[in-house]
């Protein structure tokens, strides 16, 4: 499976992501306190993008129906929502923020 390119490390400003799209797929790549975390950046309750939620202490809030989602883990942490959310693989190469899709 191929790595993808976010941006470079120091271009991430803590709980603010980056959303990569491709193809169909949209992913959220955050910076947290301990490191980097990419999830899907759908919500799984009703269709909403979590990247356009708020994000504090390594939860994401959707902005629809504020279902939580833990970002390291995508658990599902509030309902409505009931389904976690995907995650992805991440590293840093060459000082660049990669994800595994």
């Amino acid at each position: 499976m191929p790595w993808h390119d976010v941006a470079p490390e120091g271009e991430f400003e803590p709980d603010v992501p980056k959303v990569v799209e491709i193809g169909d797929d949209r992913i959220a790549v955050f910076r947290l306190d301990d490191g980097f975390y990419a999830i899907s950046d759908i919500c799984t309750h009703e269709y909403a993008l979590l990247s356009d939620g708020f994000c504090e202490q390594g939860k994401i809030e959707c902005p629809l129906h504020q279902a939580c989602f833990d970002i390291r883990t995508g658990k599902a942490l509030d309902e409505p929502a009931e389904i976690d959310v995907a995650t992805y693989p991440t590293r840093i190469e060459g000082g660049v923020v990669q994800f595994q899709l």
